[in-house]
């Protein structure tokens, strides 16, 4: 695989957080997908580079937030807000205390919407499927990205409202591969998985089939969960155009209600 590096514009953050910033910077020159800063973290006044930054990072309780909240991102930029009030193009919205594994997860996923926005993939999300029912149409066919221990129990489900093909997928680069490949009448998301980008395929998997049924799998949508994080997890499904939000444990009954769609 060619080294691939993603430029990051930063706005706003502590000398604390910039530290930390920086030291996920230099880390992940070591890795095939590596980050950058648009211009150096440490050197105020620096003349901005021409060359469009993949991500605006931005801080939402700095002053300099007020023109990414209300300009819309440039073409072929992902904006990830830290903070309240988050302007409705955010691609993500993280909370504070920042939870840099979450983060790291959300800038990789910058790389595989690059991947997609470029025609790398031949993806076209452009021409959705019709929803694949009746005798003369293939068999039903559903997608579960992540939720390993869970997708026996979700396949006889599935099963049980006719959908007799079941595809899994444990990457983001298998997943974009059968959401390619493939029309489906169902696509599971496990939303806690931090090793692939869910919400981001969930997004595409809507896209590509406007009537099939997206389903986002998260500990947060539970009753028992934070009210303060099933508000934001309802937040983020509605901007992704998931369908459907089920909690963990699984419950047969929430998840036959919806299933019963499929029938």
């Amino acid at each position: 695989m060619v080294k691939q590096r993603i430029h990051v514009r930063v706005v706003g953050f502590s000398d604390v957080e910039r530290h930390a910033l920086n030291t996920v910077f230099r880390l992940s020159e070591e890795r095939e997908l590596s980050y950058a800063p648009w211009v150096p973290l440490t050197a105020p006044g620096v003349q901005a580079p021409t060359r469009l930054a993949e991500v605006a990072l931005v801080d939402g309780d700095a002053a300099e937030a007020v023109l990414s909240h209300a300009r819309e991102t440039p073409p072929g930029q992902r904006l990830i807000w830290v903070g309240a009030h988050a302007p409705a193009h955010a691609w993500r919205v993280l909370e504070r205390p920042i939870q840099w594994a979450v983060m790291l997860n959300d800038l990789d996923a910058v790389y595989a919407a690059r991947q997609v926005d470029s025609g790398f993939l031949d993806l076209d999300v452009t021409q959705p499927g019709p929803l694949e029912t009746g005798v003369a149409s293939p068999n039903k066919r559903a997608l579960i990205v992540g939720a390993a221990g869970e997708r026996g129990q979700v396949t006889a489900w599935l099963s049980g409202v006719g959908v007799s093909e079941v595809d899994e997928a444990d990457s983001t680069e298998t997943a974009l591969e059968c959401i390619g490949r493939h029309r489906y009448v169902c696509g599971v998301f496990d939303l806690d998985e931090h090793h692939v980008d869910t919400w981001q395929l969930a997004r595409l998997f809507a896209q590509h089939n406007a009537n099939a049924l997206t389903v986002g799998v998260s500990e947060h949508a539970d009753p028992l969960a934070p009210w303060l994080n099933r508000r934001r997890l309802r937040r983020d499904t509605e901007r992704t155009g998931i369908s459907a939000l089920v909690g963990r444990p699984l419950q047969e009954a929430q998840w036959r209600r919806w299933l019963e769609l499929l029938a």
